[in-house]
């Protein structure tokens, strides 16, 4: 049920710092503010009640794509989903990445929506952090001690829960993908269109003629966080395409998995999600006119 937000202290700085100071100063009474996609619904249900915001959306130099053969992709933390989902270059080379862009919520939420938001709200359902760990992402965190760099592997502890300590996320960086690397996400929801991820599942893979090498398998929605089917991924490391691998990648996947039952889906029924979803990302990137792609 949605309530009145509650009373909190607003603030809006322009420079980078002085938001890092104002986290310092207000620790967890505090809650950075840039889409407020996810914030502001979580304060209207009361399951947050912060006594301050934060807004950083007027920061300058957080928010951009540039992409450099050497360094590969950088995203700055404040870039919107439908930034992301429309760039000519994130479908050209990055395409998993757009896909998963593409379905979350509605145009209105992805035009205001950040990626850096998506990451920080922490969701197991999150529907870029698949695709971000499959594409080996690091992330750019800043606080009172200075700038860090960690795997995004290493960002979530658990739901809303993440490695942040009074800091800001600045910045996503993807390494560049070599030629042969195909990638997809497969999402299913309860509708069609502007719903949560039942399982999300993200996929990349360098295909070395009929080979698969440097396979990659994340899963959303279906543990305490984003992860990766590591056992799924050894299974096909190496091995020739096959209908049968696939398949038991796809059950693999799914006992990785450690979903629950809650009011959207059963438990089991996210685990039948996992393994179809992973076979039929295997199958697209087997066969690319099915979808898979860079």
């Amino acid at each position: 049920m949605l309530r009145k937000l509650g009373e909190f202290e607003y603030s809006q700085p322009s420079m980078l710092q002085e938001a890092i100071s104002l986290m310092e100063k207000y620790g967890e009474e505090a809650k950075i503010l840039s889409g407020g996609t996810d914030l502001f619904v979580a304060m209207k249900e009361q399951r947050l009640s912060p006594k301050y915001l934060v807004d950083i959306k007027n920061i300058p130099d957080l928010e951009y794509i540039i992409y450099d053969e050497k360094e590969g992709l950088r995203i700055g933390a404040l870039t919107t989903i439908r930034q992301i989902e429309t760039s000519l270059l994130i479908r050209e080379r990055f395409l998993p990445l757009a896909q998963a862009a593409k379905v979350l919520g509605s145009v209105q939420v992805r035009n205001r929506a950040t990626i850096g938001g998506n990451l920080c709200n922490a969701a197991p359902s999150a529907e870029t952090a698949p695709t971000l760990l499959v594409l080996n992402t690091n992330v750019k965190v800043a606080g009172s001690k200075g700038e860090r760099t960690l795997p995004l592997e290493q960002f979530f502890l658990g739901p809303g829960l993440t490695v942040l300590q009074n800091e800001i996320l600045t910045e996503i960086m993807v390494p560049s993908l070599s030629a042969n690397i195909r990638g997809v996400y497969l999402k299913i929801g309860r509708r069609r269109a502007v719903d949560l991820a039942l399982v999300g599942v993200a996929v990349a893979v360098a295909m070395d003629g009929n080979k698969w090498k440097d396979v990659r398998i994340a899963l959303g929605a279906v543990a305490p966080t984003p992860i990766r089917a590591r056992r799924a991924e050894k299974l096909l490391e190496g091995k020739r395409t096959d209908a049968a691998l696939m398949q038991e990648a796809g059950q693999i996947a799914s006992e990785e998995a450690s979903p629950i039952s809650d009011v959207r889906a059963s438990a089991w029924y996210r685990k039948e999600l996992v393994k179809v979803l992973v076979q039929r990302a295997l199958e697209q990137i087997d066969k690319p006119e099915m979808g898979g792609g860079r």
